[in-house]
């Protein structure tokens, strides 16, 4: 029988005596106000059981974690037709790159980059009557908790500053992958990356990737071999071109974020979710890396 809280107890002891905590994300002006000295742990079993340390119940902006979010809603609308508009390969670029998408043609290397996560926000755009409202509700029935919000004013913050993302969309565009108008496009995916969670509601919203796509309630949300591969692209594409790294040290499919979270899931086993706003140069939560890598090792449990 593993101990899980008293891991979580020494994790969260050892990383906070850390002196380097990484730096916070400045480039989204919202997100350079988070207090560096944050942290929190949440671990949700697939019993049922949970347990926590430190500001595990505290929102923060989970950014680029909503594309696994987005990516899952699109597959249930759409099923395969999905890779005829972006690819499963990792990129071995930052996740704001843009030379490889001019080279391939429009195609998106995958849905986890920021321009493959905008050719998923105009599947969604397309397939939905009130794509905002839509996909918030998709979050509150996935999580069961109608209390999750976007963070209005980094969606702002995002738009006023996003000057990549306008250029991906319109070299997208360019190539005739993307069907809708870029501003329409754009104003859904800064609002889906500025959902503000905590790392508990993160372990409840990945509960489907963990119990073969059934999400808390047990209701099906995506098929099993839709939730096996986005595992598959989680583990393969979940953190830029850090990837390797984190399939190396952790050996979990998971999904980071500039705002500093980090979700992880093992199939059939748990969700777990860290968040410390501090990054690495990577644009990777620090001590979230760090303590993922703590919590494999001390409890002997990933997918290898």
């Amino acid at each position: 029988m593993i101990d899980y809280q008293a891991i979580l107890n020494k994790i969260h002891a050892n990383v906070i005596q850390e002196a380097d905590k990484g730096h916070i994300a400045r480039y989204i002006p919202e997100l350079s106000r988070v207090n560096p000295e944050r942290f929190g742990m949440h671990l949700k079993l697939i019993s049922g059981e949970e347990f926590a340390v430190g500001d595990s119940e505290v929102g923060f902006s989970i950014q680029s974690i909503s594309k696994v979010l987005t990516l899952a809603m699109a597959m249930s609308k759409i099923g395969t037709h999905i890779w005829d508009r972006v690819d499963v390969e990792p990129s071995g670029n930052p996740f704001n790159h843009l030379s490889l998408l001019e080279l391939e043609e429009g195609i998106p290397r995958n849905p986890l980059i920021n321009s493959g996560a905008i050719v998923i926000a105009d599947i969604l755009v397309s397939q939905l009557e009130n794509p905002k409202a839509d996909f918030l509700k998709y979050v509150h029935d996935i999580t069961g908790d109608d209390s999750i919000s976007y963070n209005l004013k980094v969606a702002q913050s995002e738009k006023e500053t996003g000057f990549n993302n306008f250029a991906a969309a319109n070299l997208l565009k360019s190539f005739n992958n993307l069907n809708n108008s870029v501003d329409d496009v754009l104003d859904f995916y800064f609002h889906q990356c500025s959902l503000e969670m905590t790392c508990s509601q993160l372990t409840k919203a990945f509960f489907l990737f963990a119990n073969k796509g059934k999400c808390l309630a047990q209701m099906a949300r995506i098929t099993k071999s839709q939730a096996k591969r986005i595992n598959a692209i989680m583990l393969t594409c979940g953190f830029y071109d850090e990837a390797g790294e984190f399939a190396f040290e952790v050996g979990l499919p998971g999904k980071s974020g500039v705002g500093g979270g980090i979700v992880a899931a093992l199939p059939h086993e748990f969700t777990i979710a860290v968040w410390a706003p501090g990054l690495n140069e990577r644009g990777n939560s620090k001590l979230g890396m760090k303590a993922l890598e703590h919590f494999t090792t001390l409890t002997n449990q990933s997918i290898f």
